[in-house]
């Protein structure tokens, strides 16, 4: 799934370039796009009485992006395991690739315990596929 995220001028550091925490928030902001490309929302996370805290966080920079630029950030679900979902994200700006990074998310109860994936959710993810890969034939 590609979601489009314009830097703005508080993206930046003095340096005039993205600030290296932020994309952690573009991370955010493309899973987010991606539960809504499937229909779904963190609204139904909370419907099913689970949450999916962040428990790893990695990001290697490869580029620097700048204040107006526009980037696309590629998201999928890269692993689902019985407990965790992991997400990974490319980083572009037209072809030139600005950072990878993944995230993994605990699937917890309202108790803070951790739970199964549920099947809703399970359901809900394509097959799982690896972002910045070519298709077969591509």
């Amino acid at each position: 799934m590609l979601h489009e995220i314009r830097v703005i001028f508080g993206d930046t550091d003095q340096m005039g370039v993205v600030y290296y925490a932020n994309y952690l928030r573009f991370f955010e902001s493309a899973r987010a796009a991606y539960w809504r490309s499937l229909g779904r929302s963190y609204k139904d996370l909370e419907a099913w009485g689970i949450a999916l805290p962040v428990v790893e966080a990695h990001c290697d920079y490869k580029r620097p992006a700048c204040y107006e630029d526009l980037l696309v950030v590629e998201v999928d679900v890269t692993e689902l395991r019985p407990a965790s979902v992991r997400f990974g994200y490319h980083v572009r700006r037209d072809t030139t690739l600005i950072a990878v990074g993944h995230t993994r998310h605990a699937v917890i109860g309202t108790d803070g315990r951790p739970r199964r994936v549920p099947d809703a959710l399970r359901d809900s993810i394509p097959a799982i596929v690896t972002p910045g890969a070519k298709s077969p034939g591509a």
